[in-house]
């Protein structure tokens, strides 16, 4: 191994490494416990756990091939991802396929693909490109250029629908805008106008997520339909206590109360398993997850790798947030899921692969002069 090589081992944040590692095991330990559900004879396994291990190693193969690139190649593909991912999206309503009334799948085949999962890599990609290219605040045109490019994939998401992740797309490009920093006159102006402007949606959103929004300020109306989910995710967290029932003890998730266990609400068999303290120690753990990541975006020697660690950040800042959020009845529901905690296959995969990106900013940084 030559020397640069081992320098280069040496800068990679490990702590990093070992949080991610210690959510995903514990993600897959509460995955377990989702399995399981609770007949007459006895408890039935299901194999979601044994997906996502594999899942898993997946994303360890993507994590290590996004950690041994020149992570500065990407600043010339993004305008080219972000065609692909247009053209991808206008795909979607003619040859999508259609799951649970969602039209949001492109099926190749021997595997079915997401492009809503690849805008928000482009998004993080392009906004990185963007925005790293001068230091000083943006003005009007700036943000509006920057917004406005958002917006298309992001409008095209919500069509689909899919209002969790085109609320991403735009949330972690306005994390993005906020790094880099707007001028004092504008800043003052878009927190009077954005109250103003953003009853406006309501009226552009689907009957099921009005619906949704509707259960989320009083579940009680509808505890059969729309507000289910909250409900029962309540339930099982608040019957969970201070320290909770045990592991496979839950009663809401083995008895099938609460839905979308493996999924949305796999915080909430957690929670109810592990009690209050077990709710402190994984946000204290997801915690520690952000501040490594700030820590590689704010040692980055080069603007743009400093961009693609705070984009990273933001990424999964949103969805940590909303989703624990919508679990303890703080959100509404929008269909977001915990990062290493829920089962998903797709989003797993860039987990993984946007540690590794992170990963590859730090292990660099001694190799750029700080500009």
């Amino acid at each position: 191994m030559s020397p640069i090589d081992r320098r280069m081992l040496y800068h990679v944040n490990w702590r990093l490494v070992g949080v991610m590692a210690a959510l995903f095991a514990i993600g897959v330990l509460n995955l377990y416990s989702a399995s399981g559900v609770r007949l007459g004879d006895g408890v039935q396994m299901e194999n979601f756990y044994q997906k996502q291990l594999i899942w898993g190693a997946m994303g360890l193969v993507g994590m290590l091939a996004f950690m041994v690139f020149d992570y500065r190649r990407l600043h010339s593909v993004a305008w080219p991802m972000y065609v692909l991912t247009i053209v991808l999206l206008l795909a979607v309503p003619f040859i999508g396929k259609t799951v649970l009334g969602a039209r949001r799948w492109l099926d190749f085949g021997l595997f079915s693909f997401q492009p809503s999962e690849l805008a928000k890599f482009t998004m993080l990609l392009l906004g990185a490109r963007l925005l790293s290219a001068d230091s000083e605040k943006l003005n009007l045109r700036q943000l509006a250029t920057v917004l406005g490019l958002g917006l298309v994939p992001a409008l095209m998401i919500i069509k689909q629908p899919d209002l969790g992740t085109g609320m991403l797309v735009l949330l972690l490009l306005g994390g993005l805008v906020l790094f880099r920093g707007v001028k004092p006159w504008l800043f003052r102006t878009l927190c009077v106008l954005v109250p103003l402007v953003m009853p406006l949606f309501w009226f552009v959103l689907k009957d099921y997520q009005k619906r949704r929004i509707l259960a989320f300020l009083d579940p009680a109306t509808d505890p059969l339909g729309s507000g289910y989910h909250i409900l029962q995710s309540e339930i099982a967290v608040g019957s969970g206590r201070i320290f909770g029932k045990g592991f496979l003890g839950g009663t809401q998730s083995q008895l099938r109360f609460l839905p979308e266990k493996h999924t949305d609400f796999a915080v909430a068999v957690f929670g109810e398993e592990w009690g209050f303290f077990g709710m402190i120690t994984i946000l204290s753990i997801f915690c520690a997850f952000l501040y490594q990541i700030a820590v590689v975006a704010r040692d980055a020697k080069d603007p743009y790798g400093s961009y693609l660690a705070a984009g990273v950040f933001f990424y999964f800042f949103w969805q940590i947030l909303i989703n624990m959020g919508m679990v303890m009845g703080l959100m509404p529901v929008v269909g977001v899921p915990l990062p290493f905690i829920s089962y998903g296959g797709s989003a797993t995969l860039v987990n993984f692969s946007l540690v590794g990106l992170v990963l590859n900013v730090s292990m660099r940084r001694y190799l750029f002069k700080q500009t």
